[in-house]
Order: structure tokens, then sequence, then C-alpha cells
């Protein structure tokens, strides 16, 4: 008997206690309960990542509906730009054709005003002349009443 045969028998009855004690059987337990629960690990982490699939998903719908609306907000902005651009021009340019329309009002009655001034003054030089060519030609009464109905002629003539 040497030492080989003592250890086959030690590993005979190391194997045969095992056996007895129910070691396999409670390795076995183990090893199914640590399956059981990496199962379980596995479905929990299945879960989650269906509800981030989920979450994601609302996100990215909800981050496109916001750059939709974002767009939308945009075009209309420039839509009101636009408006108030061409109403402001148009204001602008009513302004303008009135101030115009004033300035050549103002111009033609200016023109008008002149011409009556210049016509007055043209008049009463007319009349001034004319009493004093006749009072130089014409004496006595008859050149009086000549030269008053001449004046009143020449005046409603010229005015």
């Amino acid at each position: 008997m040497d030492a080989t045969f003592w250890a086959f028998v030690g590993l005979v009855i190391f194997l045969a206690a095992m056996v007895w004690i129910k070691i396999p059987s409670k390795i076995g337990g183990a090893l199914d309960n640590r399956a059981d629960a990496i199962r379980a690990e596995l479905d929990e982490a299945r879960k989650l990542r269906e509800e981030a699939q989920a979450l994601l998903s609302d996100y990215q719908r909800k981050r496109h509906e916001a750059e939709a609306e974002a767009e939308a907000i945009v075009a209309e902005a420039n839509a009101e730009a636009e408006r108030l651009t061409l109403e402001t021009n148009q204001a602008l340019e009513e302004l303008i054709a009135r101030r115009t329309k004033a300035a050549e009002e103002k111009i033609s009655q200016a023109e008008t005003q002149a011409i009556s001034e210049v016509r007055a003054r043209a008049a009463d030089i007319a009349v001034a002349a004319a009493e004093q060519i006749l009072s130089a030609t014409v004496k006595d009464k008859v050149a009086d009443d000549i030269l008053s109905k001449s004046i009143d002629q020449v005046k409603a003539k010229l005015n």
C-alpha cells in the first residue's frame, strides 16, 4: 500500500461524504438560485431598456414637435415682419405723397399770391401813371370825371 492507494481511498471517502451530505444538490441548488437571480436581473434590465427606449422615442417625438413648432414660429415671425415692412413702406409712401401734395399746394398758393401781388402792384403803377398823364393833359371838371371813371375801370379790369 503505497501513497497512491491512500490518496485514492481518501478521494473516495471524500466523494462519499459529499454525496452523503448532499453537497452536489446544494451546489446545484445554489447554481439554480444564482441562475434564477441572473435571469431576474436580465428581465429587469430588459424592462429598464424597454422603458429607456420608450422614453427616448417619446423625447425624440417631443423634440421633433418642438422643432416643428419653432419652425412654425419663425415662419410666422418672418411673415409678420414682412407684413409690417410692407405696411410701414405703404405708410411712408402715403406720408411722402401727402407732404409732397401739401408742398405743391403751398407753392401753388405762393405763386397765385405772387401773381396777385404783381398784378395789384402793376395796376397801382398803371393807375398812377394814367393819373399823371391825364392830369397833365386834361384839365377842368371833365378831366376829373374822365380821370375818376378811367381809374375805376382800370382798377376793375386789373384786379
